[in-house]
């Protein structure tokens, strides 16, 4: 989420690292685990504190947990945000002023979902 905030590509991001854009995207899928020091290079190049990468994490010491939902709603806010026209969405979004305006776009996008759900499984 932050390489796409600083508008980096995966490509632009790897070359600063000395990687291929596949390793960024396999870290970034989480399907490789990234080593002490390449966090460290990689929170460097896109200015943030290694920390960043822990946020919304249970701190193991204090004995508590993410709850399900709670870490479901991550899983989907990394998902949406993980798009461009999700990132675009979360950034216009907001803008709107008035709730019933809100609600009105978010009844239209859930429609829309769901016929397109109906499509795909009647295909």
């Amino acid at each position: 989420m932050r390489r796409k905030l600083l508008g980096v590509s995966q490509e632009q991001l790897a070359d600063s690292l000395g990687l291929t854009f596949q390793q960024v995207q396999k870290y970034e899928r989480g399907a490789n685990r990234v080593s002490a020091s390449k966090l460290y290079e990689i929170a460097r190049t896109l200015q943030v504190p290694v920390s960043f990468f822990f946020d919304g994490l249970a701190d193991p010491m204090d004995g508590s947990e993410n709850d399900e939902v709670g870490q479901h709603a991550e899983r989907v806010v990394q998902e949406f945000l993980t798009t461009p026209e999700g990132l675009e969405l979360a950034e216009v979004f907001p803008k709107i002023g008035r709730g019933r305006v809100r609600r009105q776009v978010l009844d239209l996008v859930r429609a829309m979902a769901e016929e397109a759900t109906r499509n795909e499984t009647a295909a």
